[in-house]
This record gives structure tokens, sequence and C-alpha cells, in this order.
């Protein structure tokens, strides 16, 4: 008996599949072949959409009463303070911002890891204390050089998003009607 639901369904929505492959694609080789001017780029956007999300914050203050209206104004300022802090430093924001991508990744990793390693010692097995020795192992290794880790995101994404966009290419055709 054939499993079913496992099998890709046909779609009339295929071609955004597509698009969104060739965008990984595109976005991935920009990473791997110019890393810094890709991350530059990728910032300045994230710039204005601080910039833009923090204006919208601010407006939801005197529009939206279903939310408390300090938490609206905090995160708006705050939003429009990192926005306009990236568009004004796009180079010094390129390096912090994956940096600090890095730090709280390290902070997770050494978080998860100790609570999979105390999983292990309570009856998890050895599975879960393995994975947490290494999860603790790599929150170590980036948070020992949060700089050099942080350069090599580019890098990383770069190839997930190579495989990602192939992955979904080959499924825009699978499911095409």
């Amino acid at each position: 008996m054939a499993d079913t639901a496992l099998l890709p369904q046909k779609s009339s929505i295929w071609w955004i599949f597509l698009l969104q492959g060739f965008a990984g694609i595109v976005l991935g080789l920009m990473l791997i072949t110019e890393p810094g001017a890709t991350v530059v780029a990728l910032t300045t956007v994230l710039g204005f959409y601080w910039l833009i999300t923090g204006l919208l914050g601010l407006v939801q203050v005197f529009v939206d009463r279903s939310t408390p209206w300090l938490w609206s104004l905090l995160s708006g300022l705050v939003g429009i303070m990192a926005g306009l802090f990236v568009l004004r430093h796009p180079l010094v924001a390129a390096l912090t911002v994956p940096t600090i991508i890095v730090i709280v990744l390290g902070v997770q990793g050494i978080a998860m890891g100790a609570l999979q390693i105390v999983g292990g010692f309570k009856g998890g097995g050895i599975g879960p204390f393995i994975l947490g020795g290494i999860n603790v192992l790599v929150g170590i290794l980036l948070l020992g050089s949060p700089i050099a880790a942080a350069l090599a995101v580019p890098l990383v994404f770069g190839v997930l998003l190579l495989i990602q966009g192939a992955g979904l290419m080959l499924l825009a055709f699978r499911v095409r009607t």
C-alpha cells in the first residue's frame, strides 16, 4: 500500500515554489561569490525593515487598542533606533548584526546542551547526553570567537540557500499540474 500523504500533491501555484527556488539560488550564489557586498546590501534592507516596522509600531500606539500602548511605543522606538543605526552605519551593522546572531546562537547552544545533558542523566539515555555535549561544544566555539564565526555566516547561508533553492525548484516541477 503506497502512502500517498508523502507524495507531493499537484498544485496550480507551482510557480511560487519555482520563484522561491530561483531567488534562493541567486541569493546563495551572491553570498558565496560576493559575501561582503551581499551582507551589506541585506543589512541595509534589514535597516529599512526595522525603520518601517518601528514607524508602524508608533502608529499602532494611536490606532490599535488591543495591544498595551507602552509595548507598541517601546518596540516602535527600538525599531526606529535600530533602523537608523543600520542605515547610518551599514558597514558596522554588516559586522555587528551577524556577530550578535552568533552570540545568541552560542548562548542558546550552551543552554540547550546543558538541558539535554541533564535530560540524559535523568533517564533520557545516551542520545540526549551526546547531543547535549555537542551543543555545548558548538556554543563554546561560537562564543570563543564570535567575529570569526560571523564571517563564516555568509558562506554557510549561501550553501544552505543553494540547497534550499534547488530543492524548491525540484518541488515546483513535481507539483506542477
